[in-house]
């Protein structure tokens, strides 16, 4: 247990700011990757005291509530033992002004977060009370795409470290994605003197919206933030020095995910859609490589291989071909597809954040059956890289079901139109059936294949 004091002193914001500027590039925390390009359908954010929820996620709450995640936060004790020598509040005056605190902040930071007060001892928070909550809590719900907050279970604190040690214990068990925010590392630590944890943090960046209702959430907790009194015993429990810590323009987490869902679904069944035994899928394929302008191609991007069956038909009309996926697993596979092919290989990535930029540009891009995977932010971006990319010459091929895909926000419908509205590429061929599209698009003016070959 780190032994420290809130009012000795401690590390200077100064130092932290040093530290991020000279720490390693990447390592920033973007929700939807956690979730295979959607936003968790739930966050439960748990707060060892009223405060905690703000100083350590405040920013992240309020983002998520404004996009509509149902966002629960619970307070485990009422921090009533924050002036345990105060001569003008008691313990119970103290608790009932805490709670009201933490409840002004969520309507700042969250209106329609849903509040809960365990009211749990302060400085007696056990483990076995946290995983109790979070049983209660998760008992019947679904967990998939649950995102889960808690105080870091090495943060020096006794109920932080409680609450973080119970929280990563049950996450684990039910593969429920953690954040574990430290509140009190920026008062007791160093960058050098915790530098292997600090390589694991992942850096959340507030928007300017979020950080201004952080810091008026903040502003809230009175009681901690300003003295209660003149009165010895009565002294600010968040001193300014511990304060200019959480006014930055981000927050940090120590994110354990759980494998993606299709990393799951790839690990649990060989050929997850049967793209090797269904004639559906063998036709759609034939279709597709018929519906390429060219015979051949010197550099391919395939975005999304699933076991590679696609993969290894493109690898036979192009010269080098790379395919990527967010699955390990599909990643493996693909390769074993195309070990006959010498010049195309898979690699893991999650777009658009892995867009190979050094590898391109392509003249022939593939996006079958991947677009209604990611989020319309997403795929916007998708959409940018793939014309930045794309040859002068180069063909973009669309492939996607559809019929419904459940959970997920976009249809093959609207990856199409929202293709050809952003792209500024030319149809110059669709083929359009009850269960699927096939799009080639192509820079303008659209040359048929017998314009081509001079036929017309």
């Amino acid at each position: 247990m780190v032994s420290f004091t809130h009012d000795g002193e401690g590390t200077p914001e100064s130092h932290w700011r040093t530290w991020e500027h000279d720490r390693e590039p990447g390592g920033d925390l973007q929700v939807e990757e956690l979730f295979d390009g959607r936003l968790p359908s739930r966050f439960i954010l748990l707060a060892a005291h009223p405060d905690d929820e703000t100083l350590g996620a405040g920013g992240l709450l309020s983002r998520l509530a404004r996009d509509g995640v149902r966002c629960d936060v619970v307070v485990l004790s009422d921090g009533e033992a924050s002036h345990p020598s105060s001569p003008t509040h008691s313990p119970q005056q103290l608790a009932e002004l805490r709670r009201t605190e933490v409840t002004n902040a969520l309507q700042v930071l969250a209106p329609a977060a849903r509040l809960i007060f365990e009211g749990l001892p302060d400085g007696g928070v056990t483990p076995g009370d946290v995983a109790a909550v979070l049983a209660r809590e998760l008992d019947d719900d679904e967990t998939a795409r649950t995102l889960v907050a808690a105080p870091w279970r090495h943060d020096g604190h006794a109920d932080h470290d409680a609450v973080g040690a119970a929280a990563a214990q049950f996450c684990s068990d039910r593969a429920i994605t953690l954040l574990e925010y430290p509140v009190w590392l920026w008062h007791w630590g160093t960058a050098e003197e915790q530098a292997d944890q600090l390589a694991d943090l992942s850096l959340y960046h507030l928007g300017a919206e979020e950080h201004a209702r952080k810091g008026s959430a903040l502003a809230t907790h009175v009681s901690q933030t300003l003295p209660l009194s003149d009165a010895p015993g009565d002294e600010v429990l968040l001193t300014p020095g511990v304060l200019e810590h959480f006014s930055r323009s981000f927050e940090a987490f120590f994110v354990t995910g759980v494998p993606s869902a299709f990393e799951r679904l790839h690990r649990d069944r060989p050929d997850p859609w049967e793209v090797a035994e269904r004639f559906y899928e063998q036709r759609k394929r034939a279709l597709t490589i018929a519906g390429l302008p060219r015979p051949r191609f010197c550099r391919t991007l395939e975005i999304g291989s699933s076991v590679g069956a696609l993969t290894r038909d493109l690898a036979a009309v192009s010269d080098n071909l790379l395919a990527l996926d967010t699955s390990e697993t599909a990643v493996r596979r693909t390769n074993e597809a195309v070990i006959q092919h010498a010049a195309a290989y898979a690699r893991l990535a999650t777009v658009p954040r892995d867009w190979p930029r050094e590898d391109g540009p392509f003249d022939l891009i593939v996006l079958s059956e991947t677009g209604y995977f990611l989020s319309s932010d997403q795929l916007d971006e998708v959409i940018r890289l793939i014309r930045a990319s794309l040859d002068d010459d180069g063909v973009l091929v669309l492939c996607h079901w559809r019929h419904p895909v459940e959970g997920w926000e976009l249809d093959g419908d609207t990856v199409h139109q929202r293709v050809r509205e952003q792209s500024g590429l030319t149809t110059l061929s669709l083929h359009t059936e009850e269960d699927f599209l096939l799009e080639i698009l192509v820079p303008a003016p659209a040359m048929s294949v017998a314009r081509r070959e001079g036929l017309v």
